[in-house]
This record gives C-alpha cells, structure tokens and sequence, in this order.
C-alpha cells in the first residue's frame, strides 16, 4: 500500500493500494478506531480528487485498519481545540469529504468490520454501496453524550427509511449488522472471515462493466434523485441518448447479440 500523506507529522493517516481497477483507500488510525481527524478527511478529499482523475481506476474500496471501521469524529481533538472556527472547519470538512464521496465519478464500497458509529456510520450511508461482517455494528450514539448527529443525519436519512434514522438517532443504540440490511443502510452482513472476499468479489463484478457507463450511471442516479418524477424522467432519457452513442455501448449490445464477453473502451 501507499500512504498518503495527512500531515507533517502524521504521514500514514490514509492508505492507497490500486490493483486491477479497483483503488483500496484504508482509515488508518487503528489506535483512536480511525476517528476522523481534520487531517485524516483532508487526506481523504485529496485522495479522492486524484482517484477522479485516474483513468485506471473503476471502484473504490474504503475500509478501517485495526479493531474497527471507524468510530466517527476525533472528540479528543474537537475538545482540545474550543473555539468555534475550529469545530466549524471540522463539520464543513466533513462535509467537503461526504461528497467527495458522492460526487466521485467512480462508485464507493464501504467495507465495515468493528464499529461504524457517528460520522463513521455517516460514511457508510454516503458510500454507494456497503459490506459488512455480521458482527459489526452500526449507531448514531451523539443523542448519548449531549451531541446529536446533526450532520451525520443527513447521509443516514437518504440511506434508510426515515422511522429507523429517527430510532438510531434519537435513542444512540447500536444496530447488528443484519438489521443495517433490513433497513437499507448496506447491502450484506457477511460472517467475519469472508468480509474479504465478499468485498473483493463485489469489486471486482464492478470492476468488470465499461467504466464510462459506470460514472454515467453514478452521477445520473445522483442527480435524479431529488428530482420530481417528471423531470428525473426527462432528465435521465437525455443521459440514455447521450449514453447510446459511446462505443461501449455499441460494443456491449454487439456483445450480447453475438453472445460474446465484451471488451470494453471506456469510451
């Protein structure tokens, strides 16, 4: 893996490993539950603005190093630093970081194992897709220490149906990995030695289709959503026009027709 640099004086906050089109990004500060440190989603923005760009890769895998995935905002550091400026930047950092992820052109996995709590949990519900081992857990537990999870809220409520955010929100309980399926916050619970796999092979499924289509789709299925019905109709017939003529798609019909794979141009 790479490291890419957070800081100065901690230049391993976020790890990079790129292989066969799918970019690994790791949270990797497994000593504080990869809390999320103004350095750390800084690191993240930057990371994701280079993965944009980056012709080579079609999926991103985000994943925490040590016990758990991440255990949301770094309260050490927002108690060590009062003043309003301070506490304003991380939230708006946050924020900058949430979508990135949303707006990247290639999608998201979230990978979980441990804990997801708070804007950990936020990250999840932002990422486009999500595995976790059965025995991770899933909360919003701010409601407990006199913080409500304002910002994570907003991620969580687009993500599952809203009587569940209110519970998760307003009582601070953790949610069992089975139950974060039932309520649409990831896709499959898996038992613990085959999160791996099971993410690995997700990826690589994803991996497999025309690049192109994949960040088409992505920003289409975004944009569309808080569209009235209307309009995401007429908004996303365009991106279907426009989608027909690139060549993978000729390539992809003259595939299915010939009864072949398809080589893909991302073109």
């Amino acid at each position: 893996m790479t490291a890419v640099a957070g800081s100065v004086e901690h230049p391993n906050l976020l790890l990079r490993e790129d292989t066969a089109g799918v970019c690994r990004l790791t949270l990797n500060r497994p000593n504080a539950y990869n809390a999320l440190s103004i350095d750390l989603m800084e690191a993240a923005i930057d990371t994701l603005k280079a993965v944009d760009l980056d012709p080579g890769v079609k999926v991103v895998v985000i994943e925490g190093a040590g016990r758990g995935f991440c255990a949301g905002h770094d309260l050490k550091e927002l108690r060590a630093n009062p003043e309003r400026s301070f506490r304003a930047r991380t939230f708006e950092t946050c924020s900058r970081m949430m979508m990135a992820v949303t707006k990247l052109r290639q999608p998201v996995i979230a990978k979980v194992h441990g804990i997801a709590t708070a804007a950990g949990c936020q990250l999840v519900a932002t990422c486009d897709l999500a595995v976790a081992s059965e025995s991770a857990r899933f909360g919003t537990p701010g409601v407990n220490i006199g913080l409500f999870c304002s910002t994570p809220l907003v991620a969580l409520s687009r993500a599952v149906h809203r009587k569940q955010a209110m519970e998760m929100l307003l009582t601070g309980e953790m949610v069992a990995a089975p139950d974060a399926v039932a309520i649409g916050l990831i896709n499959k619970a898996v038992p613990d030695d085959a999160l791996e796999a099971e993410t690995v092979t997700l990826a690589a499924k994803v991996a497999a289709k025309s690049g192109l289509v994949l960040k088409t789709g992505k920003e289409a299925f975004y944009n569309q959503i808080d569209m009235p019905l209307a309009d995401a109709y007429a908004y996303c017939a365009e991106v279907m026009t426009d989608n027909m003529s690139f060549d993978d798609a000729d390539e992809g019909i003259a595939a299915f027709i010939e009864k072949r794979a398809p080589v893909w141009k991302d073109s």
